[in-house]
C-alpha cells in the first residue's frame, strides 16, 4: 500500500471511530464515514465493501500490530509504531494507555460488542501463544479451553476496572494486576 492509499485508509478508520463514539453502528451512513474523511464514494468502496468489512477492518489493523509484536521483538508499525516492550498484555495496555487512534473511544461506544468479539478472537489468539507463561497456575482438573477462556476473560475485565477507575496506575502496575489475578 502506498502512503497515498494508507493515509485515505487512515482517515477513513478516523472518521468512523469519530462516529462510532457519537452514535450506534447502524445508525451510522457510509456517506456520514465519506464526508467526514473527505474522501469520494469510489475510494471508500475500493478500500471497504460495507461498513462492517470497515470495523472488521479497523479491529484488524489495532489488533495486528501488537498480536505481530509477539512473534517478533522487532520495531513494527501498522498504523501504530512503536517499540514492543517483553510483554505482550504489557504492550497491549500502554496503546490503550495513550489511547491510540482512540481506541478507548471504542471499548465504552456504544457498539462495543461487535468490537469486543473481534478483541477477544484476536486475544485469545494471543493468549494461546502465550500458555507457558501461566503453566504453574493452571490446574491439571481444568480443560485448556476453559483455561484459555479464563484467561482473556480476566484480561478484558482488568481492562475494564482499568478504564472505569480512570487509568490512573501506569500500565506495568496494571500488567502486574492482571497477572495476579489469572
Amino acid at each position: 500500500m502506498d502512503r497515498r492509499q494508507r493515509k485515505t485508509r487512515e482517515a477513513i478508520f478516523s472518521a468512523f471511530i469519530d462516529l462510532l463514539s457519537q452514535k450506534d453502528l447502524v445508525q451510522i451512513t457510509v456517506g456520514e464515514i465519506i464526508k467526514k474523511a473527505d474522501v469520494g464514494r469510489a475510494t471508500f468502496y475500493s478500500h471497504f465493501e460495507t461498513k462492517d468489512y470497515l470495523l472488521k477492518e479497523l479491529c484488524g489493523e489495532l489488533f495486528c500490530h501488537i498480536f505481530d509484536a509477539t512473534n517478533d521483538n522487532s520495531n513494527h508499525a501498522h498504523i501504530f509504531h512503536c517499540d514492543a516492550p517483553d510483554s505482550v498484555f504489557l504492550h497491549l495496555f500502554q496503546h490503550l494507555q495513550k489511547n491510540d487512534n482512540r481506541i478507548l473511544q471504542l471499548f465504552s461506544c456504544q457498539n462495543n460488542d461487535l468490537f469486543l468479539r473481534y478483541f477477544k478472537e484476536n486475544l485469545r489468539k494471543m493468549v494461546i501463544g502465550q500458555l507457558p507463561l501461566f503453566d504453574d497456575r493452571k490446574s491439571d482438573k481444568l480443560p485448556e479451553t476453559f483455561w484459555i477462556d479464563h484467561i482473556c476473560s480476566t484480561f478484558v475485565e482488568t481492562l475494564r476496572w482499568w478504564i472505569d477507575h480512570g487509568m490512573q496506575e501506569p500500565p506495568e502496575t496494571i500488567t502486574e494486576y492482571f497477572y495476579l489475578a489469572v
